[in-house]
């Protein structure tokens, strides 16, 4: 610490010395402390400065120990009042997905024998809806729960009751297992599941069936769609923020059964063709000895919806049709609509999470164009530069290929989500964990690498997640990851293409 960097003084208590002691000791103590600091740093800190004083002959004055023992405590005030303040981190400590056995697999062939023998469907339902799923990137590996494989299809209440224990237990199972904990550990449970909203709900459900404590805060979200995965995230997360030392399960699902439709209407077919079985379940905590066990920390949630645009808000939504049969129809102006959610929201993301050069690149372009050069394109920033993982939504080839393209993403960068899509299908709210799942197992996150979860769902609304790395994460970890078995034939290259899309 160099003496000269205070000013010497005359020997005399004048009120111009005391400021000047008081300016310099608070720059000096700002300088060498922040909130992290042990007592033994702000000791040390406190010695150095005593020994500056006795150097600069100030010893001989009682007040100038007095005004430096004052900016001591006050700046140790300030700190350590600013760290308690800050909301504790949230880490991912472990996430679990879901792979149905092997009975409920529906190659192509099984689909359109199985669709010819339900009555309710006439031939020209039965050649679309096989049209579509031909068309739509999924493989012959996708699943159905056991209550739609049955001719006719079981949609009552008892069988999606069976289809969500089928589902959640074994998932609650595999995640507490992993990470070494009892039900009775955990403090917050989210669910969320858009066309099945039983009473009591699926969150009480799981306190029932594994005895959780009375004071579990536990909550059960429907009707968010494909985007409800981010938003229990954004949920959960504010919840830790005012808990301390908690741990909080957030489950992504959708019970098939429960949204079957047995009509005509071909834009309410389309979701017996596109959506597949499939759950997740992830650990959240923000204990603070987590941030050396986690996988990841969440560095950022947002946020945006258009459902006060009329037009918007109707390109999908769950009514009946002619016949009184419920069902979801999705209209033409779904992409458009998708669209112009998605560049707004990228928009409002970009400036929270771009580097300053990209944004200074994006300006500049638009200053050229308006002033100089009319013709010249705007400069589109790269996602790249503050992103290295993409997790999308899976509802089709051509939403992939429209974000792709938006983005400026490369075939590397939708590989995940274009493999997801072909293996498991549209899994709705859950699809971006079987893509991170992906990555994992091909052992393409590195500590320090970011992670964007992007969710799209009815609304229409859009909810995207911002995860970093905080440790190494070897693929054969992971003993229950979906794609153990078959990640050695992927990716595929007849699907892998984002010009297909």
């Amino acid at each position: 610490m160099d003496p000269l960097s205070l000013p010497k003084l005359k020997q005399h208590n004048s009120l111009s010395n005391i400021i000047a002691i008081f300016l310099s000791t608070m720059a000096m103590l700002s300088k060498n402390l922040h909130s992290t600091s042990t007592p033994l740093q702000l000791l040390l800190v406190l010695l150095s400065l005593q020994r500056l004083f006795l150097f600069q002959q100030w010893n001989w004055n009682p007040i100038f120990h007095l005004l430096l023992l004052f900016c001591f405590f006050l700046v140790y005030v300030l700190r350590v009042g600013a760290l308690a303040l800050k909301p504790p981190s949230v880490y991912l400590v472990d996430f679990s997905c879901f792979k149905p056995p092997s009975t409920c697999q529906l190659p192509l062939s099984r689909f359109i024998q199985h669709a010819s023998s339900i009555i309710s469907f006439d031939s020209q339902s039965v050649e679309f809806m096989a049209k579509i799923v031909a068309s739509s990137g999924l493989s012959g590996q996708t699943y159905l729960p056991p209550a739609l494989l049955s001719s006719p299809p079981k949609t009552h209440q008892r069988e999606y009751i069976k289809e969500a224990e089928m589902i959640l237990l074994p998932l609650m199972d595999d995640l507490l297992t992993k990470a070494k904990l009892s039900p009775r550990d955990i403090d917050i449970l989210v669910i969320h599941c858009s066309a099945f909203c039983p009473s009591p709900s699926l969150s009480s459900i799981i306190v029932n069936k594994y005895s959780m404590r009375s004071d579990v805060k536990s909550f059960n979200l429907s009707g968010m769609g494909c985007s409800a995965g981010a938003i229990g995230i954004d949920l959960a997360q504010n919840l830790l923020k005012t808990n301390n030392n908690c741990y909080a399960i957030v489950i992504s699902t959708e019970i098939l059964s429960a949204g079957w439709y047995s009509g005509h209407e071909r834009s309410k077919l389309l979701i017996n063709c596109l959506f597949r079985m499939g759950s997740a379940a992830l650990l959240l905590t923000n204990r603070k000895e987590a941030s050396k066990t986690s996988k990841y920390r969440l560095i950022r949630t947002l946020r945006t919806q258009t459902a006060f645009d009329d037009k918007a808000y109707l390109t999908a939504i769950r009514e009946e049709d002619d016949d009184g049969k419920l069902g979801v129809t999705i209209d033409k102006g779904l992409l458009p609509a998708a669209g112009e959610l998605l560049r707004s929201h990228m928009t409002i993301l970009g400036l929270k999470i771009l580097p300053l050069s990209e944004k200074l690149k994006h300006v500049v372009s638009v200053i050229r164009k308006k002033f100089k050069d009319k013709e010249g394109e705007i400069y589109m920033p790269s996602f790249k530069t503050a992103i290295q993982h993409f997790c999308l939504p899976t509802s089709g080839r051509a939403l992939i290929g429209e974000i792709a393209k938006g983005l400026n993403l490369d075939g590397r960068d939708v590989e995940a989500s274009l493999m997801t899509l072909h293996r498991f299908g549209n899994q709705s709210s859950s699809s971006m964990w079987y893509e991170l799942a992906y990555m994992e197992a091909k052992e393409r996150v590195k500590k320090g690498d970011k992670v964007l979860m992007l969710g799209m769902g009815t609304g229409p609304k859009c909810c995207s997640c911002v995860w970093e790395c905080v440790r190494p994460i070897a693929g054969g970890s992971n003993k229950n990851n979906p794609w153990r078995d078959c990640i050695h034939l992927y990716p595929i290259e007849a699907v892998s293409s984002i010009s297909q899309t």
